[in-house]
C-alpha cells in the first residue's frame, strides 16, 4: 500500500509566463471550487508581488481549473476559527490582495468559466478586464447564508449601477454571464471553447502599446474614480503631461505626423 503523505502537494496556484511578459496565474484547487483560503490568498499574493517587481510583465490574466472560476471564500476554514479578530485579519488578508490588483502597472484580465460567487465574484470585479464563457454564472449570494457581502460590496457598487449592484446583494441570486456583460461586470462573453482565443485577442491588443503609457493610465484611472471632478482633471492633465515627454509618446506622435507606424524599439 502507498503512502499518501508521501505524495506531492500540488500547488494552490499554478504561474506560466511567456516571452511576451504574459502572466497567467491559475487558482488550482478545483475539488473546492477553487475557494480562497487563507492559503490560496497568500499563493496568489506572492504571485501578484512578483508580477509588480517584474518590470518586463505586460499582462496578467487569472484563471481557474475545474468547473467553477472561484466560490469566495473557505467556509469550513472560516468556521473552525470563529472569532472576530480572526476574521478582521482574513477580510484585511483579502482586501489586500484585491487591492494589489488595481495597483498593478499592467493590466489584468479575468477568465470565467462556472460559478463565481462571493469573493470570487469580487475577485472578477476587481480585475480591470474581464471575459466570462457564456455558461458562466456570478452571485454575491452570502446573505443566503445570512452573511452580507460587505467586502465584494466595495468591488461590485464599482463596477455595477448602484441598483444593479445593491440587487444583487440583497437577494443573493445568480445572474447570468450576458447579465453580467449588461450590467457591466465583464467586457466580453463567448462560448467556453473561445474563451482563450477571446483573451488572446485582448491580450495582443495591449501588449502593442508601450507598457509605460498604460503603467500611467491604469493608475490615473483609479484614482479619478475616488475623487471629486475638479481634482481629478487636475491629476489628468499633469499624467497627460509626463506621459506626453516619455519616448514611447513622443514616437507615436510623431508616427502619426510622418503618417508610418510607431517604432517601439528603444521605448519603455
Amino acid at each position: 500500500m502507498s503512502d499518501l503523505s508521501q505524495l506531492p502537494i500540488a500547488p494552490l496556484v499554478l504561474r506560466e509566463r511567456d516571452a511576451r511578459g504574459v502572466v497567467r496565474i491559475t487558482l488550482n484547487r478545483p475539488n473546492a471550487f477553487n475557494s480562497l483560503s487563507e492559503a490560496t490568498l497568500s499563493a496568489l499574493q506572492a504571485e501578484l508581488d512578483a508580477v509588480r517587481a517584474d518590470e518586463t510583465a505586460r499582462v496578467v490574466v487569472i484563471a481557474a481549473l475545474g468547473k467553477a472560476f472561484c466560490a469566495g471564500h473557505d467556509l469550513k476554514e472560516m468556521r473552525a476559527e470563529p472569532s472576530q479578530a480572526y476574521y478582521e485579519r482574513l477580510f484585511a488578508q483579502c482586501g489586500r490582495m484585491m487591492m494589489t490588483i488595481q495597483q498593478l502597472p499592467v493590466p489584468v484580465i479575468a477568465r470565467v468559466q462556472g460559478i463565481a460567487t462571493a469573493a470570487g465574484c469580487q475577485l472578477v470585479a476587481m480585475c480591470d478586464l474581464a471575459v466570462a464563457a457564456r455558461d458562466a454564472r456570478f452571485a454575491v449570494s452570502g446573505v443566503n447564508l445570512g452573511l452580507f457581502c460587505s467586502t465584494p460590496s466595495v468591488a461590485l457598487s464599482r463596477n455595477l449601477s448602484r441598483k444593479a449592484a445593491f440587487e444583487m446583494l440583497v437577494t443573493g441570486a445568480f445572474i447570468s454571464a450576458d447579465e453580467a456583460q449588461t450590467k457591466g461586470l465583464v467586457n466580453r462573453v463567448v462560448d467556453a471553447d473561445q474563451l482563450d482565443e477571446e483573451i488572446e485577442s485582448l491580450v495582443a491588443s495591449i501588449v502593442a502599446k508601450p507598457r509605460v503609457a498604460l503603467a500611467m493610465g491604469k493608475s490615473l484611472f483609479y484614482r479619478q474614480l475616488e475623487v471629486g471632478i475638479e481634482e481629478a482633471y487636475t491629476d489628468a492633465g499633469e499624467t497627460m503631461a509626463c506621459n506626453m515627454m516619455d519616448t514611447s509618446a513622443l514616437e507615436g506622435v510623431q508616427a502619426f505626423i510622418d503618417k508610418r507606424a510607431p517604432d517601439w524599439r528603444g521605448a519603455r
